[in-house]
């Protein structure tokens, strides 16, 4: 194994003793104490099966055999999501076959960035994963089930489901995704339209029948963003099973990993003996083999809070320091949208899963001594899902080259030796820069700063063509404190235009980016955030601030004493005026805000 690697892993589990082993105690205390549906009264069962079936009543009743809870984020408004609706009809089939249960526990709420980006409801975004896992926990509450299943894939929802899961970790748990949909028009077409656009160079039209021609099915949009980047650490957790995550919906492969993946969690939550429950492959370990994946694919840098997030749900402290060590010595093997002009259709096509593993594994990258629903070890991990002659799913060795190696590369031959991901600090504080998608000349600025209070005061300078100069935009008060952290991805297209038009330009933030995170330099989740006092309230416009990615400092040249002479600025609009530009449920959510933790640490109410 790499020394990094085996150094960051054994760091992990040195600082997490403590909490993981009072995590792995209340699984423990848990399954003994309330077993599943064997501390039920009869009338606590029989409420829990009135309107089954009668095979499902006897099933449940006699509890000789696995009833699994469904937890599903179906709704027909996100296109990742809409193909679920019929997955908890196959998944009680598949378990009836085996003499088995499943109902549905609950469901959960699933909102679209995609929809929200640069809108009010943005702000409820990052908030929506704790309620999303807390949701899950309700569902699960009721104590009828052996086993969970987790219906999923986009941005906060995988994570929210994992931590609610993880509150029931004494269970085996199996994630089930929907699979991309086929590929549209190119990205590089589409973000040639939106820098067009934001020049007024294209029309409404123009722009809304290239998004249309982009996001046009059922099924997962196709750029590198969150959502695929959830499925990559779910399979790397060993939560879903290897190869289900890029298999396009209408593919029948798709429907024989399912019921692969309700016979699997089955076979896991056995009540009669053998037993695989989700602590067992949420560990330290499997989390390392997750971060090292998310880095050599240039994943989303949500992930910085999301990972963080799961791994103290499951007794685990991950930070920052940990993502920067491991991007260190991890290759980027991957070039998907917005890292490179393919998509994720491309990567599977390319070899996907099964050949990333085989690389990272061979280059000492990623712990061996980790439990999947496939069972103990990697091996499963570096094989293909296909479907044999009578339509069940075999997995068979990965052997061969890459498909597409301008998308998908050997640890040999990398496109970069640094995974992508940065830890920045210095006088401003910390924060993540992800350098995945920047070239090397755009890596190091040094200018004026320009402050802003909100995306929208930048959105219309840049509109009114004040900004044709090299600066550093700083867009503070966008913390989890301060408005729930909402994404700024309405920004890339315009910052963009002007490192196009050859000018030196950055974003420095305590709100994120899209998962998407492109071309421009961005210090993203800085810490402490503006609203708590942090260094970013303290900066004037005009400030010199330098950032360099490649080092990962990030400075205001200005004098400690003249620093720490300012007084904090504060908002230029309150809490309560921003209210009145209309809530659309924010105001909510300030229970949330009032409670949150740093960014650094997940920004979580838990």
């Amino acid at each position: 194994m790499h020394p990094v690697v085996e150094r960051v892993t054994s760091a992990i589990v040195a600082r997490s003793l403590e909490s993981r082993r009072l995590y792995l105690l209340r699984m423990q205390r848990t399954r003994e104490l309330l077993p599943p549906r064997r501390t039920l009264s009869c009338g606590n069962l029989a409420h829990g099966f009135a309107a089954c079936g009668a095979q499902d009543k006897q099933t449940i009743r006699l509890m000789q055999s696995a009833n699994l809870g469904i937890v599903t984020a179906f709704n027909d408004m996100l296109s990742a999501h809409q193909p679920l609706e019929s997955y908890p009809d196959l998944i009680k089939a598949v378990a009836r076959e085996v003499g088995s249960s499943a109902q549905v526990a609950g469901g959960v709420p699933a909102m679209c960035d995609g929809v929200t980006q640069g809108q009010p409801g943005m702000e409820l975004s990052l908030f929506s994963r704790d309620v999303i896992a807390m949701a899950t926990a309700i569902s699960l509450s009721h104590n009828l089930f052996d086993g969970v299943l987790c219906l999923g894939v986009c941005d906060k929802i995988v994570p929210g489901m994992l931590i609610g899961a993880l509150q029931f970790g004494h269970l085996p748990a199996g994630f089930i995704p929907a699979g991309p949909m086929p590929s549209g028009i190119p990205n590089k077409e589409k973000a040639m339209v939106r820098q067009r656009f934001s020049q007024g160079l294209a029309s409404s039209e123009e722009l809304l029948e290239a998004e249309a021609a982009s996001y046009h099915s059922p099924g997962t949009c196709t750029f590198y963003g969150t959502a695929n980047s959830n499925q990559v650490l779910m399979e790397m957790l060993g939560v879903q099973l290897p190869g289900a995550s890029f298999i396009n919906p209408e593919n029948p492969l798709r429907a024989a990993l399912t019921r692969e993946t309700v016979q699997r969690v089955i076979a896991a939550a056995d009540v009669r003996g053998a037993h695989v429950p989700l602590s067992a492959m949420v560990t330290e370990k499997s989390l390392v083999n997750a971060l090292v994946a998310l880095l050599a694919t240039g994943g989303s840098t949500n992930h910085t809070l999301h990972l963080v997030a799961i791994a103290r749900a499951a007794g685990i402290v991950l930070t920052w320091q940990d993502f920067d060590a491991l991007s260190q010595v991890t290759p980027l093997l991957v070039r998907v949208y917005p890292n490179g002009e393919a998509d994720v259709n491309a990567f599977q096509q390319a070899g996907g899963m099964a050949f990333l593993v085989r690389e990272l594994r061979a280059a000492g990258l990623l712990n061996e001594d980790v439990q999947t629903l496939m069972g103990p070890g990697l091996d499963a991990m570096v094989s293909a899902p296909q479907l044999d002659a009578k339509g069940k799913v075999q997995w068979l060795p990965h052997t061969t080259p890459s498909g597409r190696p301008d998308v998908l590369r050997p640890a040999t031959d990398p496109f970069d030796h640094h995974g992508g991901l940065q830890l920045v600090h210095g006088n401003l504080g910390e924060g993540i820069i992800k350098t995945s998608a920047v070239k090397a000349q755009h890596r190091r600025v040094q200018a004026p700063c320009v402050i802003f209070d909100d995306q929208d005061a930048l959105a219309a300078a840049l509109q009114r063509g004040e900004l044709q100069r090299d600066f550093i935009a700083v867009v503070r008060f966008q913390g989890p404190r301060a408005n729930g952290m909402p994404e700024l991805h309405q920004l890339t297209p315009p910052l963009g235009v002007l490192q196009d038009q050859g000018f030196k330009v950055a974003l420095v933030t305590d709100g994120r980016m899209s998962g998407a995170s492109g071309k421009v330099p961005a210090a993203l989740h800085m810490s402490p955030e503006a609203l708590d006092g942090g260094p970013l309230a303290l900066l004037r416009d005009g400030d010199i601030i330098s950032l360099d990615a490649n080092s990962g400092m990030l400075e205001v040249l200005v004098s400690a004493e003249e620093l720490t002479s300012r007084s904090p600025q504060v908002r230029a609009l309150s809490a309560d005026e921003l209210m009145l530009r209309g809530t659309l449920g924010r105001n909510l959510f300030e229970c949330f805000r009032n409670d949150t933790s740093p960014a650094k640490t997940g920004a979580s109410v838990f």
